[in-house]
């Protein structure tokens, strides 16, 4: 996951479900990504909320995706490390093989061994695994510039099948895999393609979708209830989507903590509110260290 002050509390909570739920915490190690440019101390704050993990932190240098990015897009991007995601392999150590990357707005109310078991065997070509929707308009992630120029079209033609929308925000990646095919690589040919020719809108998901899509080894789609955060209009709640829930999404504009601190929660944002940190008021002093941190900064 990655850590930086605006997703603080989400991160905190997203750590806890998954602390929560797992049949074996004792197996659990976080790699934590923060920017070069914070010099917060998340190392501190991490190990005083939950002081038994195992966890490292990784400092991820920001100026490499700043150099892909043309600049007026990057007044609009959130936040380069939006982009950690890619890097990865690079910056975790050499022996780890495989890991989940999840978002901040997550939630994980199930065994988060049951997604670490998911198999990318088949293929070389399976490097990661996530929900796929296959009904959704994988067309509107792109320009008219892309779907109107025949060699951007062939990138998809040697697929087996066809390619579907997946979201990023929840992936189980084989680094081994990444590392041998330089997928990095593949990616920041993207990031390059897009800053001199506007083949998509906005974002670190395109590059994702024009490498993997079509490779993807889907997973069920109770690991990704996304969208909850709802979208731009104001007081789009959503609901979640009938069937199983194992990991709940904040995707969207919406983030439950605002919305619940702003006094305008959605029913889902109940769910969310048992895992924050920030404002239990129980025996656990460290949490008003925290909140009293988060403060400050």
């Amino acid at each position: 996951m990655t850590l930086d002050l605006e997703y603080l509390r989400g991160s905190l909570a997203a750590v806890h479900s998954v602390v929560k739920h797992t049949s074996c915490p004792e197996n659990l190690f976080f790699h934590f990504i923060i920017s070069s440019e914070s010099d917060a101390d998340f190392a501190s704050i991490v190990q005083s909320s939950f002081p038994s993990l195992k966890f490292k932190v990784y400092v991820f240098n920001v100026r490499l995706v700043n150099a892909l990015i043309s600049p007026s897009i990057r007044e609009a991007l959130e936040n380069p490390l939006n982009y950690a995601r890619s890097y990865l392999a690079n910056l975790l150590d050499q022996c780890v093989e495989r890991v989940i990357y999840l978002d901040s707005d997550v939630i994980v109310v199930d065994d988060i061994q049951k997604l670490w078991k998911v198999s990318l065997k088949d293929s070389s070509s399976k490097v990661i695994g996530a929900p796929e929707y296959c009904h959704a308009n994988f067309t509107r992630y792109f320009s008219y510039e892309f779907w109107s120029s025949s060699e951007f079209l062939k990138i998809f033609e040697g697929k087996k099948k066809r390619p579907c929308y997946f979201n990023t925000g929840v992936m189980v990646m084989d680094l081994g895999k990444w590392r041998t095919g330089e997928y990095t690589k593949r990616i920041e040919k993207w990031m390059k393609v897009q800053k001199e020719r506007r083949i998509y809108e906005l974002g670190s998901l395109p590059p994702f979708l024009l490498v993997f899509g079509g490779d993807v080894e889907p997973i069920e789609h109770r690991w990704n209830q996304h969208g909850l955060g709802g979208d731009n209009v104001a007081d789009s709640c959503r609901s979640l989507h009938p069937g199983p829930v194992s990991l709940m999404h904040w995707s969207g504009k919406g983030k439950p903590w605002k919305r619940l601190d702003a006094k305008k929660p959605c029913l889902v944002d109940y769910l969310w509110k048992p895992y924050d940190l920030y404002l239990q008021h129980d025996h656990h002093h460290h949490h008003h260290r925290i909140a009293k941190r988060l403060a400050d900064s």
